[in-house]
Protein backbone atom coordinates (compact mmCIF):
# COMPACT_ATOMS: atom_id res chain seq x y z
CA UNK A 1 0.00 0.00 0.00
CA UNK A 2 1.39 3.38 -0.73
CA UNK A 3 1.82 6.08 1.68
CA UNK A 4 -0.85 8.36 -0.17
CA UNK A 5 -3.46 5.71 -0.42
CA UNK A 6 -2.95 5.21 3.39
CA UNK A 7 -3.00 8.84 4.25
CA UNK A 8 -6.37 9.16 2.37
CA UNK A 9 -7.98 6.34 3.81
CA UNK A 10 -6.71 7.55 7.41
CA UNK A 11 -7.87 10.88 6.68
CA UNK A 12 -11.39 9.51 6.42
CA UNK A 13 -11.39 8.01 10.18
CA UNK A 14 -9.22 10.99 11.58
CA UNK A 15 -12.41 13.01 12.45
CA UNK A 16 -14.10 10.09 14.55
CA UNK A 17 -10.88 9.18 15.99
CA UNK A 18 -10.83 12.78 17.77
CA UNK A 19 -14.14 12.00 18.66
CA UNK A 20 -13.38 9.45 20.59
CA UNK A 21 -11.02 11.10 22.85
CA UNK A 22 -13.70 12.78 24.81
CA UNK A 23 -15.56 9.39 25.28
CA UNK A 24 -13.63 6.78 27.22
CA UNK A 25 -16.57 4.10 27.40
CA UNK A 26 -16.73 4.15 23.69
CA UNK A 27 -12.83 3.77 23.37
CA UNK A 28 -12.97 0.88 25.47
CA UNK A 29 -15.49 -0.41 23.41
CA UNK A 30 -13.46 -0.26 20.32
CA UNK A 31 -10.76 -1.76 22.03
CA UNK A 32 -12.72 -4.83 22.78
CA UNK A 33 -14.00 -4.68 19.10
CA UNK A 34 -10.27 -4.79 18.32
CA UNK A 35 -8.86 -7.07 20.22
CA UNK A 36 -11.74 -9.40 19.27
CA UNK A 37 -10.96 -9.46 15.76
CA UNK A 38 -7.55 -9.35 16.33
CA UNK A 39 -8.29 -12.76 17.76
CA UNK A 40 -10.53 -14.14 14.93
CA UNK A 41 -7.01 -13.00 12.56
CA UNK A 42 -4.15 -14.00 14.81
CA UNK A 43 -2.08 -16.25 11.81
CA UNK A 44 -2.80 -13.44 9.27
CA UNK A 45 -1.64 -11.11 11.88
CA UNK A 46 1.25 -12.82 13.34
CA UNK A 47 4.14 -10.06 11.85
CA UNK A 48 2.81 -7.36 13.70
CA UNK A 49 0.64 -9.52 16.43
CA UNK A 50 2.90 -8.01 19.42
CA UNK A 51 2.87 -4.28 18.53
CA UNK A 52 -0.76 -4.52 17.70
CA UNK A 53 -1.34 -5.28 21.09
CA UNK A 54 0.67 -2.75 22.23
CA UNK A 55 -1.04 -0.22 20.47
CA UNK A 56 -4.70 -1.47 22.17
CA UNK A 57 -2.55 -1.56 25.60
CA UNK A 58 -1.30 2.54 24.39
CA UNK A 59 -4.89 3.52 24.07
CA UNK A 60 -6.40 1.88 27.13
CA UNK A 61 -4.00 3.03 29.08
CA UNK A 62 -4.47 6.71 27.70
CA UNK A 63 -8.13 6.11 28.19
CA UNK A 64 -7.56 5.40 31.75
CA UNK A 65 -5.24 8.39 32.39
CA UNK A 66 -2.17 6.54 33.67
CA UNK A 67 -0.35 7.44 30.43
CA UNK A 68 -0.55 10.98 28.61
CA UNK A 69 3.10 11.39 27.43
CA UNK A 70 2.25 10.90 23.90
CA UNK A 71 1.43 13.69 21.96
CA UNK A 72 -2.14 14.47 20.59
CA UNK A 73 -1.83 13.82 16.90
CA UNK A 74 0.33 10.42 17.73
CA UNK A 75 -3.36 9.15 19.72
CA UNK A 76 -5.56 9.98 16.95
CA UNK A 77 -3.17 8.54 14.56
CA UNK A 78 -3.61 5.33 16.87
CA UNK A 79 -7.01 5.83 17.24
CA UNK A 80 -7.73 6.49 13.49
CA UNK A 81 -5.32 3.23 13.00
CA UNK A 82 -7.67 0.89 15.00
CA UNK A 83 -11.26 2.06 13.87
CA UNK A 84 -9.45 1.55 10.14
CA UNK A 85 -9.01 -2.28 11.45
CA UNK A 86 -12.19 -2.94 12.59
CA UNK A 87 -14.60 -1.14 10.01
CA UNK A 88 -15.51 -3.20 7.78
CA UNK A 89 -15.79 -0.51 4.68
CA UNK A 90 -11.81 0.41 4.02
CA UNK A 91 -9.64 0.65 1.17
CA UNK A 92 -10.04 -2.91 0.66
CA UNK A 93 -12.87 -4.26 1.88
CA UNK A 94 -12.30 -7.32 4.70
CA UNK A 95 -14.99 -9.29 2.85
CA UNK A 96 -12.56 -9.69 -0.12
CA UNK A 97 -10.46 -13.02 2.01
CA UNK A 98 -7.32 -12.81 2.62
CA UNK A 99 -6.48 -9.47 0.80
CA UNK A 100 -9.01 -6.93 3.49
CA UNK A 101 -6.70 -8.70 6.17
CA UNK A 102 -3.35 -8.08 4.66
CA UNK A 103 -4.86 -4.12 3.63
CA UNK A 104 -5.21 -3.68 7.57
CA UNK A 105 -1.61 -5.30 8.60
CA UNK A 106 -0.32 -2.46 6.15
CA UNK A 107 -2.35 0.02 7.90
CA UNK A 108 -0.82 -1.20 11.52
CA UNK A 109 2.30 -1.21 10.00
CA UNK A 110 2.35 2.12 8.56
CA UNK A 111 1.48 3.83 11.85
CA UNK A 112 3.72 1.56 13.75
CA UNK A 113 6.13 3.20 11.62
CA UNK A 114 5.27 6.60 12.39
CA UNK A 115 4.86 6.63 15.59
CA UNK A 116 7.71 4.19 17.09
CA UNK A 117 9.46 6.33 18.89
CA UNK A 118 6.58 7.24 20.95
CA UNK A 119 5.75 3.61 21.12
CA UNK A 120 9.16 2.89 22.43
CA UNK A 121 8.76 5.06 25.00
CA UNK A 122 5.04 3.73 26.38
CA UNK A 123 6.68 0.18 25.97
CA UNK A 124 9.30 1.31 28.31
CA UNK A 125 7.26 2.65 30.86
CA UNK A 126 4.57 0.02 30.96
CA UNK A 127 7.70 -2.77 31.50
CA UNK A 128 8.59 -0.45 34.38
CA UNK A 129 5.23 -0.37 35.88
CA UNK A 130 5.04 -4.35 35.43
CA UNK A 131 8.33 -4.79 37.01
CA UNK A 132 6.96 -2.83 40.08
CA UNK A 133 4.14 -5.15 39.92
CA UNK A 134 6.44 -8.29 40.23
CA UNK A 135 8.25 -6.74 43.20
Amino acid sequence: MDVKKYEEGHKRFESAAKGYLEQPEKTKELIQRASKKAADKKGTLHEVWDRLHLLFDLVTAWRKGEYRKIPKGSIVMVIATIIYFVSPIDLVPDFLVGLGILDDAAVIGFTLKQISSDLEKFKLWKDAGEQKETL
